[in-house]
């Protein structure tokens, strides 16, 4: 397994957001905080979430969930660090959440530029786990360094309508909705009680070989097992085989392309957003690779 972290990262400064290149500096030890948190203030709005394209497909400025779930991901990357933004970002979610507690798969779009279908015509008015369990799965990652937003109403909401909704998946879901809620047991594991016991319970709709295909999106579209169980040490790698996570690295190590970067496999709605996704692939492919020695 080899991996060029020097033409990674002249892919980065040829290709990379000011984000992404902000966020594989922290990564390599040579960034600094300050300076990605400044680059994710670019996609911050007024209320206090955040939209502008930090979701590739989806560059409609206004605030989404989706995008708070990008949002807390790079707030997790600044820790022991922590940020006002983050419980102000609590704020937002709470306002945004339906009901019933969950998250809406998107909220309306005002302008479908440059917007991928399913988020400019997606149900605005019903609770998706796919969506909830993803945002909830990085506020759990922050709130290990951020006592605000552990103790947040919002999350505590949250977290307890996708234990609910995890209960009641009787059936095999979609690939990423099983991801995600497979991502959102294992962060919450660590404070959450029942989490551990429901990974088992959705844990058995996980293929043999620890790889689902993507039904609806490209024909080559999959999820590996690093892309369910990234992180050595926690809870959700008990779900799959050490030589399938071995067989994995190796091959997310062999992805690494002539110009440095890392492709992936599910369709993009502009140019722009392919070589938006490939950078933030690039990012996540090193820091995968890295934590796993």
């Amino acid at each position: 397994m080899t991996l060029d972290l020097q033409a990674a990262t002249s892919f980065l400064a040829t290709h990379g957001r000011m984000l992404d290149r902000r966020r594989f500096q922290l990564l390599l030890g040579d960034g600094d905080r300050d300076g990605v948190l400044a680059a994710l203030d670019a996609y911050r709005n007024p209320d206090g979430g955040y939209g502008w394209g930090l979701e590739p497909d989806l560059r409609s400025p206004e605030s989404q969930p989706t995008a708070a779930m990008h949002a807390f991901e790079v707030l997790a990357e600044l820790a022991p660090a922590t940020t006002p933004h983050a419980l102000e970002l609590c704020d937002w979610l709470a306002e945004h959440s339906l009901a019933d507690g969950g998250l809406p798969f998107a909220l309306p779009v005002s302008d479908p530029a440059g917007c991928a279908p399913w988020w400019a015509q997606a149900d605005h008015a019903t609770s998706s786990l796919q969506m909830t369990a993803q945002v909830a799965a990085n506020a759990h990652v922050v709130a290990r360094h951020a006592p605000a937003v552990a103790q947040h109403p919002w999350l505590t909401t949250a977290t307890d309508w996708c234990l609910e909704a995890i209960r009641a998946v009787d059936v095999a879901p979609h690939a990423y909705v099983l991801l995600f809620a497979l991502r959102f047991l294992d962060a919450a594991a660590d404070t959450v009680p029942d989490a551990r016991g429901l990974l088992e319970h959705l844990g058995r709709h996980v293929p043999a070989d620890g790889s689902m295909h993507v039904v609806g999106g490209t024909e080559d579209e999959m999820l590996h097992p690093l892309d369910f169980a990234p992180d050595p040490g926690r809870p959700v790698r008990s779900l799959f085989a050490p030589d399938d996570i071995a067989a994995d690295l190796d091959r997310l190590a062999n992805l690494q392309q002539s110009d440095g970067g890392w492709v992936v496999d599910y369709a993009s709605v502009s140019p722009a957003a392919a070589l938006e996704w490939r950078g933030y692939a690039t990012v996540r492919a090193v820091a995968v690779l890295q934590s796993n020695d």
